[in-house]
């Protein structure tokens, strides 16, 4: 009995430490290239990493980026976002782009899709990449 006192907070300190991000429910080991903003088709490339639990990174149209992620399931909120400050054709885009993933706050993965929403109605589709 002793031992089962002195094991069980033990297992619920390593529960605590568990990725609750949407990384850990289907969007890890993907990458995710965006296909529209509010229903418009995004013409750019931009993808969408989970490289590691609370982490997230990727490709903007003209730029890499990286941030952190530590909003649980189905939350998202993205920290910290630093990207790269090359000029590019698609920067008007790229501003979109970060503008819009700053924006959102929940997320759904379902299969190949990956959906980022807010409360006021905007959203991005993104698809996994081949």
């Amino acid at each position: 009995m002793i031992r089962l006192t002195l094991l069980l907070p033990l297992v619920a300190l390593f529960q605590c430490d568990k990725d609750e991000t949407v990384a850990a429910y289907g969007a890890a080991d993907q990458t995710w290239a965006l296909q529209e903003i509010d229903g418009e088709p995004f013409e750019a490339s931009a993808l969408l990493r989970f490289p590691e639990e609370g982490r997230i990174e990727g490709n903007a149209p003209c730029n890499t980026y990286s941030g952190t992620l530590d909003a649980p399931y189905p939350w998202f909120e993205i920290a910290d976002l630093a990207a790269t400050r090359a000029a590019c054709a698609w920067l008007e885009a790229e501003g979109l782009y970060f503008a819009a993933l700053l924006a959102m706050t929940q997320s759904e993965v379902s299969g190949d899709v990956l959906i980022l929403r807010n409360e006021d109605g905007h959203e991005m589709v993104f698809k996994a990449a081949e």
